[in-house]
């Protein structure tokens, strides 16, 4: 997914939640571990910012005021509190109650949550050599601390006391028990002490090997690397185009045009360069990147889990993963996938038959390779649809895109203002800030944008927060969106139209964090399903080229001419052009995630592409001119970003996002009244409520994939 999931280890200590000064809570046992631990916190937030709560609006991080040396005597002294505080729940004398048990846990461990989510989002936005060193002494501590709560047996036992009286409560509190109970039984609450004893040594192994899986693979985006000493090879680029290579080469301390690589095995430079050989050439860079440092902790990594899951009672960890999940079981993951393959496949292959032709005029005498598929692809399109993607990028300008379109839509759907805060800090001078107020002009919360690719950032593009909406702590969210944008050496910023459908996705998960309504924490804002988490923002990216927003913002940099109605018309008949290509690279990748946690602990595997193309072969994916969108080795979503058997979930959301934006469209489309709709019934929910009954208070129905096929043009 595009939303970035803080690893695994740390997601999981981050499940009991944080509290704030405005708690209503105030329990013994709370009091008790104030008095113990607020007077070495006192004396140490002089020097360490961390340690005491931000004084800036929401709670924002005082970027400007943390250094790196703070992180680790902050992790430190939250873990110190969070055990404390655990501790005074577990020795309270009092039968076990919702009060001093379950909300006593939601309202502990606020510094460890704080220091938590500063450092990790600042970790894949900011990474160094000592960011790297902290994260991975920090991997078996916090996998550890995570273990000491939710495999202690005394307080199992009073969360599994108050389950079993939960029918007395409300229905929101009722949740949150059931949210518990379920966490600490996956986590192995009821395990024996001999296989609790594994379950520790199995997470701290798997904590440490998923941080180097992302520390191999940030490297990568700075070793692996093209170094162009031959302007000539070029040939394809823009003048703005070399001239960001030449100004990365330098930046870099090379001679020449450095070829930097986005996150999946397709890069968008293949689309403009004539010379094949270097298409290639960066095309096998992306494809065996970090193969070397990872295949091994691919390999190590599903054995474990595979392991993990056995101890839990799992016959994999596929089938763990998806358990608590709207799929609820591989089958139905494996069913919606495989019998979407063969009508993508053939499509692609439609698709592939009019790239070997126009090759063939084109006076090329060889079989159509990955290196090919885009540079081809695009003379296909143009030939098609007269549609040049250099013509497209002049009405496209970042700015515009953003207030213009962006702003705009969401104004025009959910009555929403969104406007700088320039007074605020930010982790890097290229990252904007802005603060987001209702249509009656209450603020909602704070919104950063970090647009630019650069050395030490992850990629793809993502959303996260660095604090949580929660009516019980009185917190507003404050959320970030990361892209990554080629920065122009010199002049606006030329966006593509996939560019703009990234940001118009990211801002879908910003709302869903912005508009939350939900009284406690753990389970407010983004904090759902992983296959249901990406149904909004799929839904907002297609506001992008809804007729009024696209007018708005589509318009020429240079003369502000409006996008021509026959230039538009042609971008939107080409909308679905590709989607053989695009649908069957998802797949794979989503059904190789699938194959890594569907082995059993004893499999035995030498050989990591092996693997792949056998697994694909399986599904009949196996197409050679269409490699998966993620090959093992930086996929990370599946071995560090917290997805493992959870790729599948962008095409089960989809279901739901094409079905929904149907409904919306038959009812007025671009709306107040659509937009307050989606809003009450889905965005303000979080995971507090039942995920499927939100979405038939939307439409009024479950969805059906009828919509899905003809989004991605598999239909007529």
């Amino acid at each position: 997914m595009r939303k970035s999931v803080i690893t695994t280890a740390v997601a999981a200590a981050l499940f009991l939640g944080a509290c704030s000064e405005n708690s209503a809570v105030n329990t013994e046992a709370t009091n008790a571990v104030a008095t113990q631990v607020a007077p070495t916190t006192a004396q140490a937030s002089a020097s360490n910012v961390l340690l005491s709560k931000s004084p800036l609006q929401d709670q924002a991080p005082q970027f400007n005021l943390i250094k790196s040396s703070d992180y680790a005597p902050a992790f430190a002294q939250g873990i110190k509190e969070h055990e404390a505080q655990i501790a005074a729940i577990i020795a309270n004398k009092q039968l076990p109650s919702f009060e001093n048990t379950i909300l006593a846990m939601e309202t502990s461990g606020e510094l460890l949550t704080r220091v938590s989510r500063t450092f990790f989002n600042l970790a894949g936005l900011m990474s160094d050599d000592n960011i790297q060193k902290t994260e991975a002494d920090l991997a078996p501590k916090l996998s550890a601390h995570r273990d000491n709560i939710y495999l202690d047996p005394s307080l199992f036992a009073r969360v599994e006391a108050v389950y079993q009286q939960r029918t007395n409560l409300n229905a929101e509190d009722k949740h949150l028990v059931e949210f518990y109970y379920d966490q600490f039984v996956r986590a192995g609450a009821k395990l024996s002490d001999v296989d609790k004893a594994k379950m520790r040594d199995y997470n701290a192994e798997l904590a440490t090997l998923a941080t180097e899986f992302s520390q191999n693979s940030l490297k990568s985006f700075k070793d692996d690397v093209i170094v162009v000493t031959d302007k000539a090879l070029l040939d394809g680029l823009s003048d703005s185009e070399i001239a960001t290579l030449a100004a990365a080469a330098q930046a870099a301390g090379k001679t020449g045009y450095l070829i930097s690589l986005v996150n999946t095995t397709r890069q968008p430079i293949l689309t403009s360069l004539n010379n094949r050989e270097l298409r290639q050439k960066v095309w096998q860079t992306s494809a065996h990147r970090a193969i070397a440092n990872n295949g091994p902790l691919i390999v190590k990594m599903a054995q474990i889990r595979a392991k993990k899951a056995n101890l839990l009672g799992f016959d994999t960890w596929a089938s763990y993963a998806v358990a608590d999940q709207m799929a609820k079981t591989p089958s139905a993951v494996y069913e919606i996938l495989d019998d979407l393959a063969p009508k993508a496949l053939a499509r692609a292959k439609v698709e592939a038959a009019d790239i070997q032709a126009e090759i063939k005029k084109a006076g090329g005498d060889f079989e159509l390779q990955p290196w090919d598929w885009s540079f081809y692809a695009d003379k296909v399109r143009k030939e098609k649809y007269a549609l040049d993607e250099n013509s497209i990028k002049p009405y496209f300008e970042f700015n515009s895109v953003l207030k213009d379109g962006l702003f705009f839509a969401m104004h025009k759907l959910y009555g929403i203002s969104v406007k700088p805060r320039t007074d605020l800090p930010v982790w890097h001078s290229d990252v904007l800030a802005f603060e987001v107020f209702d249509k009656d002009n209450s603020s909602i919360g704070l919104f950063y944008l970090d647009p630019y690719a650069r050395e030490g950032k992850g990629g793809g593009a993502w959303m996260d927060e660095f604090v949580t909406q929660s009516g019980l702590l009185g917190t507003k969210p404050v959320v970030y969106n990361a892209l990554n944008i080629p920065k122009p050496a010199e002049g606006p910023t030329l966006m593509t139209f996939d560019e703009v459908t990234t940001l118009f996705h990211e801002f879908g998960h910003a709302v869903h964090g912005l508009f939350s309504k939900v009284k406690y924490p753990s389970v407010a804002g983004t904090s759902t399903a992983r296959d249901f988490v990406e149904f909004p923002s799929q839904v907002n990216e297609d506001w992008n080229i809804d007729p009024a927003v696209i007018a708005n913002y589509a318009k020429h940099y240079q003369t502000g001419e409006p996008i021509p109605k026959a230039l538009l018309d042609k971008i939107l008949a080409a909308n679905k052009f590709g989607q053989g290509f695009d649908t069957v690279e998802y797949l794979a990748a989503a059904l190789l995630d699938m194959e890594w946690h569907s082995i059993g602990a004893d499999t035995k595997i030498t050989d990591v592409e092996q693997f792949e193309h056998q697994a694909l072969a399986k599904h009949g994916l196996d197409f050679a001119p269409i490699p998966p969108r993620y090959k093992s080795s930086y996929f990370s979503h599946a071995f560090s970003g917290g997805y493992s058997a959870g790729y599948y979930a962008y095409l089960w959301t989809e279901v739901f996002a094409a079905d929904a934006f149907a409904y919306m469209g038959q009812h007025g489309g671009l709306t107040l009244e659509n937009g307050n709709k989606f809003r009450g019934a889905v965005l303000s929910k979080g995971n507090s409520e039942d995920l499927m009954q939100n979405y038939i208070n939307l439409t009024g129905q479950k969805p059906t994939t009828n919509a899905l096929l003809k989004r991605r043009g598999l239909v007529e």
